[in-house]
């Protein structure tokens, strides 16, 4: 486990997270990933295993737990 954040060097902490993620012209929300959190600005890390779940995940046809509607919006 990462100790500190190579940007900030704040704190690191392991949690479970809900994270967008994009795949060609689709976009997923994945629930659950394990990553490690910077407390003082946000950014995430993944271990490679969590990369490689993910990937699987939305390379592949998985059935979904839910679907949701997301609004777009044009400025």
């Amino acid at each position: 486990m990462m100790e500190e954040c190579p940007f900030c060097k704040g704190a690191v902490e392991q949690r479970r997270i809900e994270h967008v993620h994009r795949w060609k012209e689709r976009l997923f929300v994945l629930r659950n990933v394990p990553a490690e959190v910077c407390t003082q600005c946000g950014e995430v890390f993944f271990a490679p295993p969590a990369l490689k779940a993910m990937d699987r995940i939305v390379s592949q046809d998985h059935a979904p737990e839910a679907h949701l509607s997301i609004p777009v919006f044009s400025l």
